[in-house]
């Protein structure tokens, strides 16, 4: 018998892996919504128990309410290398097994944070603006610099941060690293160098955030982080935006202390600015609220990028977190831990 499984957060991107693969032993049903307290309420109390596999990504909340509702529920897959849209705790109560993706994209954000890292020193966007909008400004307003000369700063050498080391040694940039475990074949293939936290702020003239979110490294950047860097340095994070306090972010910007910024990421996003979503700001809560002012008066300034959570968008990216949840799915039916949290 086929195994019953509900596929979520189902986007046009995802169509072509499921009609290049023969996924005969399932049986699946697809939602382009979220799986929320809300949605789950459209399903039949025949189809919840008849549930053995449901796969989302980081819009879902899959609360202990969500949980309960599937008594036949046997595994969660999350395309995602975060789970904190998951409830753990639950999951361990009824044995459900979780599991996850992790070092999807890493070739795909270290080449996108490249291109941000490209646009920003060389102004690339507000003088294609120049253009769009005949706004006649003079050209020496976007001058700016080449990579070769200046040091990045790379907070978090794991796969995406290692890619983006090998992206920055192409361009003969001086890199500085911090990781609270280093690795020695970095320092060798790209000439890294490892330094305290405070020593990458001081000497860095582009910092780009590569670490998870932890609880403990809230707003890891914040008023004295940015006090702290280089006059005129570049900020970039397609992180985690529970890493960085963003009004802080928006002070440096206006106070002259940062150069340009550039975020794929913010705290708030699955409420405010991610891709097919619109935002109803009586939902927002206080922060959020006050974090979309913020992001508001960001977008207007020209040495600020932000885009809606996309570094880790292309083709090869989603058909790789695809087979590794399919792989991680079948090896858990085996009773095997692949993959699983």
């Amino acid at each position: 018998m086929a195994i019953k499984m509900l596929v979520y957060d189902f986007r046009p991107a995802e169509e072509a892996f499921f009609k290049n693969n023969n996924l005969e032993n399932f049986d699946i049903e697809f939602f382009r919504e979220s799986l929320t307290p809300e949605t789950v309420k459209n399903l039949t109390q025949e189809e919840k128990d008849s549930v053995s596999v449901i796969s989302v990504f980081i819009d879902s909340v899959v609360d202990e309410d969500v949980i309960s509702q599937f008594k036949n529920l046997r595994i969660i897959s999350t395309r995602s290398t975060g789970t904190d849209h998951i409830c753990t705790e639950s999951c361990g109560k009824k044995n459900i097994a979780l599991v996850n993706v992790v070092n999807y994209g890493a070739k795909s954000v270290a080449q996108y944070i490249t291109g941000l890292m490209i646009a920003l020193v060389r102004n690339i966007i507000p003088a294609s603006e120049h253009v769009r909008h005949s706004t006649f400004k003079s050209c020496a307003d976007y001058i700016g610099r080449e990579l070769s000369p200046l040091t990045i700063g790379i907070v978090g050498t794991g796969a995406i941060g290692a890619a983006v080391c090998k992206a920055a040694s192409a361009f003969d940039m001086k890199i500085l690293a911090y990781d609270i475990y280093p690795k020695k074949e970095l320092e060798r293939l790209y000439n890294l160098q490892y330094v305290e936290f405070e020593e990458l702020l001081k000497s860095s003239d582009v910092i780009s955030l590569h670490i998870p979110f932890t609880g403990e490294n809230a707003e890891m950047f914040s008023k004295k982080e940015f006090e702290m860097m280089k006059q005129g340095a570049y900020f970039i994070n397609a992180a985690r935006g529970e890493l960085v306090n963003i009004e802080a972010l928006l002070e440096a910007l206006k106070s002259g202390k940062l150069a340009g910024a550039a975020l794929d990421v913010v705290m708030c996003e699955v409420s405010t600015f991610r891709c097919d979503s619109s935002i109803d700001i009586s939902k927002l809560d206080e922060t959020c609220a006050k974090e979309l002012i913020n992001i508001k008066e960001l977008v207007q300034m020209e040495n600020v990028i932000i885009t809606p959570h996309v570094a880790y968008e292309t083709q090869e990216a989603i058909d790789y977190i695809l087979k590794v949840t399919f792989e991680g799915i079948m090896d858990c039916i085996k009773g095997g831990t692949k993959y699983r949290i």
